[in-house]
This record gives structure tokens, C-alpha cells and sequence, in this order.
């Protein structure tokens, strides 16, 4: 069973979120908040834990979306951020500071299911709005990442085999290992010389890609 925890302001979003979670075997709706500061007082005071709490983008308290994402990845939950509209520089923000993914509402509430139960995993889901904003992301000193690479580069970097890796992007080793390839030459064509697996380990903790303890 998974559970999940929503922060939205939508309340027939979320009225709609507890009538569809309530049909699915795995899932299970333990908590609504309508800013982060009240979802994390729930948590304060011993009410119901969550696995992965789906946060909106724009909250109307004005709060940070990155800030939004830090506290509660550091609080130890695991993050899916969804959108009204598809910001890309805020899809790539919110996935550095350590989202699990981004999609956006247009979406049925199927691929949100999916969605949860990959973000429940650790992995990142590809969602086409992530996709589509790494492949965009115009900053002159990093490299344009596809989603796949992203996940490969993140989870070798963590500290992985290139076998384990593989397996957690579901894909072969030599899939993986030509992701890797492609990564490191990427950097380098941004004047980032990347050759070992220290290396990406440091080119990951300088872009913010992934977040170590301390």
C-alpha cells in the first residue's frame, strides 16, 4: 500500500483526488493540506504518515515551489509536483531540489496513479513535460539531459553498480553505460571535463541533481 499525502488549493481537485483514490487497490489518501506549513504540522503532531505527497506548483499562500519541494523532500517524504501549466524552468527547479517529477493537470488521473507509484519507488518519472524541459534547458554551462539520462546519471551517481543502475531505469547495462557515455560527453561540451564516476558524482551534487545528506 501506498500512501499519499496532497497539498493543493483546488478543492475539487481535491475532492476528486479522494473519490479516485479510494478506488485503487494500492493507494491510499491519508492527508490534504492546502499549504505546506499545514501539511507538515499534520505530520507534527502524529497524524497519518505518507510515502509520496503530490504538491501543487503555485500554492495561493505565495509560497516557493523550490522551497516547497526542499522542506518536504528533507522532512523525508518523496515528491510528485503537478501544474495547471506547463512551466518548463520550474519542472527542471523543483526536480533538482529532489522531486521525484513534474506533471502537468491536464492529465488524467490514471497517469497520476502511475506517476505516484513510479515517484514512490525513488525513480523519476518521465513524464513528456520533464522530457521536454531538460531537452530545452538553455544555461550555458549545463548540459541539455534527456529524462532517461537524467535518471541513469542520478542513480550511478548515488553511489549504484552500473547493474543496479540499469535495473532501476529498466534497461540493459550497455543501455545504461551508453547513457552514461552520452552524459559525460555532454558536460564536456560545456567545458566540464567529466571522465569517472567521481567525476559525474560531482558534476550531479554541483547542478543540484541530487540531494546528499548534510
Amino acid at each position: 500500500m501506498i500512501d499519499v499525502a496532497v497539498v493543493d488549493d483546488d478543492r475539487m481537485l481535491l475532492d476528486g483526488m479522494r473519490s479516485w483514490f479510494g478506488a485503487v487497490d494500492d493507494l491510499a489518501l491519508r492527508a490534504v493540506a492546502h499549504t505546506v506549513d499545514e501539511l507538515l504540522d499534520l505530520f507534527t503532531i502524529g497524524g497519518p504518515k505518507a510515502d509520496v505527497v503530490v504538491l501543487d506548483l503555485v500554492l495561493a499562500d505565495g509560497s516557493d515551489p523550490v522551497d516547497n519541494v526542499t522542506r518536504l523532500v528533507e522532512a523525508g517524504f518523496r515528491v510528485l509536483v503537478v501544474s495547471v501549466t506547463p512551466r518548463t524552468e520550474h519542472s527542471i527547479d523543483v526536480v533538482c531540489a529532489g522531486a521525484g517529477g513534474y506533471l502537468t493537470k491536464d492529465h488524467d488521473l490514471g497517469t497520476l496513479t502511475e506517476a505516484v507509484r513510479e515517484v514512490a519507488t525513488g525513480n523519476v518519472t518521465h513524464s513528456p513535460e520533464l522530457a521536454f524541459a531538460w531537452s530545452c534547458d538553455r544555461r550555458p554551462d549545463r548540459p541539455r539531459l534527456s529524462a532517461q539520462e537524467l535518471a541513469v546519471v542520478k542513480a550511478y551517481a548515488s553511489g549504484m553498480t552500473l547493474a543496479a543502475t540499469a535495473r532501476r531505469a529498466g534497461v540493459q547495462p550497455a543501455t545504461a553505460k551508453k547513457y552514461l557515455d552520452r552524459v559525460k560527453e555532454k558536460y564536456g561540451r560545456v567545458g566540464r571535463p567529466t571522465y569517472t564516476k567521481l567525476d559525474l558524482a560531482n558534476r550531479v551534487r554541483e547542478d543540484g541533481l541530487l540531494r546528499y545528506p548534510g
